[in-house]
């Protein structure tokens, strides 16, 4: 391709905020791919790196392009690339991992002990171009919508966690009613549960989760636990907890509300370290899964059948801005009155 330079988001310097400017586009590898991008997610990384938070200025080494949520269409291949093609509509699996740990060499490559992640370690996709190993990307079915297509990564850690147990039939609460919780909600109702209930401390949020078909959308607390599990008729507690929020007060307050041989899977990071009643887990032979990321690739191919199949993700999609307008929509990102929030880069060519 002609262009050789692009323009992208970038942490410059070792401080808060991004700059929109002009960066050379990236250089595509044998097994490469060099993706146009057309639409972004932000996610709560970006805010982090955006601030340049403590998380940050302990991960984060600038200069940097940012990003790791999108979909684009290839425009350039490496000479070693097979059966991806120009003009293929693709998303890209965003750790990059090692190829050669024990569990990269069996095949579980969610478990790589030195993944390098896309837009944290090493140049991501807020730009107009991302370059990645063909072996991260994902190509989408036809017709996807793609401001539902960008977010497909945020989409794979609730699909990851939702499904880490069988919830046919089964009683969820899930604790953060953030995209993710809420995308996490409707996984497990699309999937069969009998009641999902979630919980924020967020009105938004709340009344987010229930035009999207939650049970019940409530504020935390031990009582409204309880008065949600006796509204319910509930007897003998919840089968699977999915923890989102990273609060230490959500973990707390799901363990004592859990069913004998409940299961519980955390995806949300906690701040700092606090205590758990870890004789109730053992006495109540209680579950409890770590998650982190996406299943690779299994889990793509999970969200794929989802959305195939009737699951609708567009709504959870509540704001939408030029990638120009870049500060505002990382504004309402922040005040957390949203859902997820999509940037604009160009259209499909």
């Amino acid at each position: 391709m002609a262009k050789t330079t692009m323009r992208a988001l970038v942490k410059a310097h070792a401080e808060a905020g991004l700059v929109l400017s002009e960066v050379p586009v990236p250089v595509i590898g044998r097994d490469d791919v060099l993706i146009r991008v057309l639409r972004t997610g932000i996610c709560g990384t970006d805010l982090h790196i955006e601030s340049w938070d403590d998380w940050a200025r302990d991960h984060v080494r600038p200069p940097l392009v940012v990003g790791h949520e999108f979909v684009g269409e290839i425009v350039d291949l490496g000479e070693d690339v097979k059966e991806l093609v120009s003009g293929d509509l693709v998303s890209g699996e965003g750790h990059l991992v090692c190829g050669r740990c024990r569990n990269c060499m069996a095949g579980r490559r969610v478990l790589c002990a030195h993944t390098r992640g896309v837009g944290v370690d090493c140049d991501g996709a807020f730009a107009e171009y991302v370059a990645l190993p063909a072996s991260n990307v994902w190509r989408h079915d036809p017709g996807i919508d793609l401001d539902v297509a960008a977010i497909f990564d945020p989409f794979g850690n609730a699909v990851h966690t939702a499904l880490s147990f069988p919830v046919l039939g089964e009683d969820v609460l899930i604790t953060g009613a953030g995209p993710i919780g809420i995308m996490a909600s409707l996984v497990c109702q699309h999937a069969g549960a009998r009641n999902v209930v979630i919980t924020d401390v967020s009105p938004y949020r709340l009344d987010l989760a229930r035009r999207l078909g939650a049970t019940l959308a409530i504020e935390p607390g031990a009582d409204s636990l309880a008065g949600a599990m006796a509204k319910l008729s509930m007897r003998e507690g919840f089968d699977i907890g999915l923890e989102m929020s990273g609060a230490s007060s959500a973990l707390q307050q799901m363990i004592p509300v859990m069913a004998h041989g409940g299961r519980i899977a955390l995806l949300g990071l906690a701040k700092e370290e606090f205590g758990v009643d870890w004789s109730h887990v053992v006495t109540n032979m209680l579950t409890i899964r770590g998650i982190y990321g996406r299943e690779m690739f299994e889990t793509w191919y999970w969200m794929s059948v989802l959305v195939g199949a009737g699951l609708d993700l567009a709504p959870v999609i509540t704001h939408r801005f030029a990638a120009t307008d870049f500060a505002r929509a990382f504004d309402v990102v922040r005040s957390g009155e949203c859902g997820k929030v999509v940037l604009s880069w160009g259209e499909p060519s």
